[in-house]
């Protein structure tokens, strides 16, 4: 029996028992077994496209939408902001160049009663700062490591779907002509919330350097009761670490958690449209590992030290968020929501900042 179809039993189980119980009943409005259950049956599941730019976004649709109509309409759903608020005194990447706003003074125009306000960018990079989304052409991979001799070979780079460096930045001062952040599309969806926090940690923030298995997502699931649904193939999957806890401080950039290897092929196999974490890199980094004094967590492959980004953008076609807030999705137990993530339509650029939400109602 295929994966899917194992799914589709599971649910149809289930939403069969739920019937037999209310059977003697009045009719009452559909329960989110049965919403599910219809719904999995009608979520794209590929193969994609020749030319794909899109990856697991093309899950995104009616079987998701229904899904997320059901999180959106629950008795006490809420809407939660899940996003780090952007200003010039917020934790900044050293992967990116510094984000500088500069704000204008108040003006008028002659002959009105108007005044306004204005500000603009004076230097940095918005897409590589605060809460913010990957392009899918954010990374590419060489086929052996280079030694760091010479200029970098950019024109043997590959990327998501067989693009070349050719096809995707063809000159150093091109933008992405492929897989650039204009072609994600709005990501209206059903999600689940993973609280590794409490699980792994004991309700510590996990250590940097922890790397969560597909094992520990399997007992997450089914610790807090989604085992009869699991992950979904249109589902964006967040996962709660508390390493959000130091945002503010300049140990946050330095280290953190992240999915372990297998983790990777596992939500690649759920077709998972999206993940994210409240880290910054989505990648396990070890202490010391940025500055070249310890090296990636154990079992990272060699060549690879940021693997999260290379399968999930290179290979399986899996957007990902940095620097997400996720704790007070956690505290109230929001694990399955309607989540709504806008990218920017930003031509040919590598990532935006994003403004994700989620709405939904907690267990």
């Amino acid at each position: 029996m295929s994966h899917q179809n194992r799914i589709r039993e599971h649910i149809l189980v289930a939403s069969a028992i739920a019937l037999l119980a209310g059977c003697n009943q009045a009719p009452s409005a559909p329960d989110e077994a049965s919403i599910t259950a219809q719904s999995v049956s009608i979520v794209a599941t590929g193969p994609w496209l020749q030319g794909d730019q899109k990856g697991m976004a093309n899950t995104i649709g009616a079987g998701t939408w229904m899904r997320c109509a059901h999180y959106m309409t629950q008795p006490g759903a809420k809407s939660y902001e899940l996003s780090h608020v952007r200003s010039n005194s917020m934790t900044q990447s050293p992967f990116g160049v510094p984000l500088v706003y500069e704000y204008r003074p108040t003006v008028g125009i002659p002959g009105t009663m108007h005044a306004f306000n204005g500000e603009q960018i004076s230097s940095g990079e918005p897409g590589a700062q605060g809460t913010q989304m990957d392009a899918l052409g954010h990374f590419a991979y060489l086929d052996e490591p280079w030694d760091g001799q010479g200029d970098f070979p950019a024109d043997r780079a590959s990327y998501y779907g067989g693009y070349r460096q050719a096809d995707v930045k063809p000159s150093a001062d091109s933008p992405l002509l492929k897989l650039g952040i204009e072609q994600a599309p709005p990501i209206i969806t059903s999600a689940v919330l993973l609280d590794a926090r409490s699980y792994l940690g004991n309700g510590d923030v996990l250590a940097a350097g922890r790397a969560i298995t597909a094992a520990d997502i399997e007992a997450m699931i089914e610790a807090q009761g989604l085992g009869w649904r699991g992950i979904l193939p249109g589902d964006v999957l967040y996962i709660y670490t508390g390493w959000s806890d130091i945002w503010t401080t300049p140990e946050y950039y330095t280290k953190g958690p992240g999915l372990a290897n297998d983790a990777l092929a596992y939500i690649e196999e759920k077709q998972v449209v999206l993940v994210a974490l409240d880290n910054p890199f989505t990648d396990p980094v070890n202490e010391g590992q940025l500055m070249g004094q310890a090296g990636p967590p154990e079992g990272t492959p060699d060549g690879l030290p940021f693997i999260n980004h290379h399968y999930n953008l290179t290979q399986s076609g899996i957007h990902q968020i940095q620097n997400m807030k996720l704790d007070e999705l956690a505290r109230d137990k929001v694990w399955t929501s309607c989540t709504m993530i806008l990218p920017l339509r930003s031509e040919g650029n590598s990532g935006s900042p994003v403004r994700p939400v989620a709405i939904g109602a907690g267990s």
